[in-house]
C-alpha cells in the first residue's frame, strides 16, 4: 500500500479545496436598509423580484392566513436573513428546503437556510404564516383597519408587514401576483388588474396582479362587500373603482369624486407624461380613518375625504403620486417631498385648470397666511425628519418650492421638468438632490440656492428672495380682491385643505383624529 504525504502546505490546499468556502465568507445580511429615519424598515442581502401571495381571509373572525412566495436575488454570501412580518409562520423553505427561523422585535423573521447561499444567485422563498391583523401592533400602530365586513392594509410608510412578510422599504420594488379568497358574496380588492375569479365550496378566490415593480408600502388588500364600478380609457385601460355598501350620508360624495378618476388621469398625462401603469382606479372602504393613501393603480380614500361634499383635489393628490411616488418613489424617507411637493403641487394646476384660483394665487395665499413666527418655517420639505414627515410644511412649502421654480426657469423648462422626471427615473427611486441636477440639466439654470432657500432653510424666506421668484406678490388686476391682510383666499383653497390629513398616519393609527 502506497501512502501519499502531505507537507502542511500542501494539506491545506487540499482542505480548502475539499470543504466549501469558510463560514467567515457568508453573514448575515442586515436587519434594515439604513434608512436614517426608519433603520430597521427593510432588510440587507438581496433584491426582491416578485411576491406571489396567496391568502385566505375571514372577514368574521378577522383571521388571514397566507402562503407568500418570494422571488429574489442575493446581493451578498448570506448564512441569514431577515424579512419584515409580524404575523405568527408555521414554516419556511428557502430553495425548496425547510429553513430554521425565528423572530426579533415585533416585526424581524430571521432566516437561516439549510445551505448559505451565494452571492448574485436567484433564491426562492416560500413562507407560510396565520394570525389576526387587526391584534398585530408595531410600533404601538397599525396599518390594518377592521371594517363591519371585512378588513384593509393600506398605511404609509408601512403596512406589508401586517399580511404579508417582505423587504418592507420603497428602495425594494418588486411585481406582485395577490390571489385572496374570502367567502362567496364579499370581494377581495387589491392593486393592478383582476385577471380572474372563481368560487367553490362557499369561497371566491380572487387573482390580482401588478406587473409592474411596485413598493411594499403601495400593496394594498381591502376586503368586505363592495359595490363595483368598471371601464376603460379611450387607450384601453381598464377602470375599476370600488365603494363600500354602507358609506351612509358620504356615498354619493365619493362616487362623484373617485368616478371622475380617469377624467383626473387623462388631464394628468398632459402634466406628467404617459400614465406609467396598466390598470386605474380607485377605493374607499368603510374605514373610520381620515386620510387617503395612494396604493398603486387603485388609491385609498377614507370616507371622511368626503364628508364635506366632494371633493376631486383629493383624486388629483392621489392620482398625481401615480408618477411622483409609485413610479418614481423615495431613495430614502428623508426625500419625501419628491412625493408630496409634487401631489400638492398638482392641485394647484387642478384648481388653475378649473378657473378656482391659480397655483400662482395660491403660493401667495400659503406666503401670506403664514407669518415669520409660525413654526411652519421650521420644517424643512427636503429633509424634515421623521416626526415631520408628512407635516403640512412638506406640502405647502414644498409646493412653493415648485413655484418658485416655475418663476425662476419660465413655463417651457417648468413643465419639461414635470414630464421628463417621470420618464428619467420612471420605476425606480431617486433623492431631493437627483431633482435639483436633473432640473438644472433642462433648464441650463444653476438652482442650489433657490432649492436651499425653499427646501431647507428653517425660516420663512425673506420678501426679497420671496420676490425675486415672484412669491408673495399681489398678481396683477388681484388688488380689487385683496384685503389689507394680504391676498384674497382662492377658491380653491378650502377644498385643497380638506386634503391636508391625506397622510395623517400619526393620528389615524392611534384613533386619535385629525390633525
Amino acid at each position: 500500500m502506497h501512502r501519499r504525504m502531505l507537507v502542511p502546505s500542501a494539506l491545506a490546499a487540499c482542505l480548502l479545496m475539499a470543504i466549501p468556502a469558510s463560514a467567515a465568507d457568508y453573514v448575515p445580511g442586515a436587519p434594515g436598509m439604513g434608512d436614517s429615519y426608519y433603520p430597521s424598515g427593510g432588510n440587507g442581502g438581496y433584491d426582491v423580484s416578485h411576491y406571489d401571495l396567496r391568502l385566505t381571509y375571514q372577514p368574521a373572525t378577522d383571521l388571514l392566513q397566507g402562503t407568500a412566495t418570494i422571488l429574489a436575488t442575493t446581493t451578498q454570501n448570506l448564512s441569514r436573513f431577515n424579512l419584515d412580518l409580524g404575523l405568527r409562520v408555521s414554516e419556511v423553505r428557502v430553495n425548496g428546503r425547510k429553513a430554521t427561523f425565528g423572530t426579533s422585535g415585533e416585526q424581524e423573521l430571521e432566516i437561516t437556510p439549510a445551505v448559505p447561499l451565494k452571492r448574485n444567485q436567484p433564491v426562492s422563498v416560500v413562507v407560510r404564516y396565520a394570525g389576526k391583523p387587526s391584534e398585530v401592533r408595531i410600533g404601538g400602530w397599525t396599518a390594518w383597519h377592521r371594517t363591519p365586513d371585512g378588513g384593509v392594509a393600506a398605511q404609509e410608510p408601512e403596512s406589508a408587514a401586517w399580511w404579508f412578510p417582505s423587504n418592507d422599504h420603497p428602495l425594494d420594488k418588486a411585481t406582485f401576483d395577490i390571489s385572496v379568497a374570502v367567502p362567496d358574496g364579499t370581494q377581495a380588492i387589491s392593486n393592478g388588474v383582476l385577471r380572474s375569479q372563481s368560487s367553490k365550496l362557499g369561497w371566491t378566490r380572487y387573482n390580482w396582479r401588478s406587473d409592474k415593480p411596485q413598493a411594499t408600502y403601495l400593496a394594498t388588500l381591502a376586503v368586505g362587500r363592495f359595490d363595483i364600478t368598471t371601464d376603460t380609457t379611450e387607450s384601453g385601460l381598464p377602470v375599476l373603482n370600488a365603494y363600500s355598501r354602507d358609506l351612509g350620508d358620504n356615498a354619493g360624495a365619493a362616487r362623484a369624486s373617485v368616478e371622475r378618476t380617469a377624467e383626473v388621469a387623462e388631464w394628468l398625462e398632459g402634466v406628467f407624461g404617459p400614465y406609467p401603469f396598466g390598470a386605474l382606479g380607485g377605493y374607499v372602504p368603510n374605514v373610520t380613518s381620515g386620510y387617503a393613501l395612494e396604493t398603486q393603480t387603485r388609491p385609498f380614500y377614507s370616507p371622511r375625504q368626503f364628508a364635506n361634499g366632494s371633493n376631486v383635489s383629493v383624486v388629483v393628490h392621489e392620482l398625481a403620486h401615480q408618477w411622483y411616488g409609485d413610479s418614481v418613489s423615495v431613495h430614502h424617507w428623508k426625500d419625501i417631498w419628491v412625493n408630496e411637493g409634487f401631489a400638492r403641487y398638482s392641485q394647484w394646476l387642478w384648481s388653475e385648470k378649473e378657473g378656482e384660483g391659480t397655483a400662482q394665487e395660491l403660493a401667495d395665499h400659503v406666503y401670506a397666511t403664514r407669518p415669520a413666527e409660525d413654526p411652519f418655517w421650521t420644517v424643512a420639505p427636503g429633509d424634515p425628519g421623521p416626526d415631520d414627515q408628512f407635516h403640512i410644511a412638506v406640502y405647502d412649502r414644498g409646493a412653493l418650492a415648485l413655484q418658485a421654480l416655475r418663476n425662476e426657469i419660465g413655463e417651457e423648462d417648468f413643465f419639461a421638468v414635470l414630464r421628463g422626471w417621470p420618464t428619467e427615473f420612471a420605476y425606480g427611486n431617486a433623492k431631493v438632490g437627483d431633482f435639483v441636477r436633473y432640473a438644472e440639466r433642462v433648464s441650463g439654470r444653476p438652482l442650489a440656492e433657490l432649492f436651499d432657500t425653499w427646501l431647507y432653510r428653517p425660516v420663512k424666506p425673506a420678501a426679497p428672495a420671496a420676490a425675486g421668484v415672484g412669491v408673495g406678490l399681489r398678481p396683477a388686476g388681484m388688488e380689487a380682491r385683496a384685503s389689507a391682510a394680504g391676498p384674497a383666499e382662492p377658491a380653491s383653497w378650502k377644498k385643497i385643505a380638506e386634503t391636508n390629513t391625506v397622510h395623517d398616519r400619526e393620528a389615524t393609527a392611534r384613533g386619535h383624529g385629525t390633525r
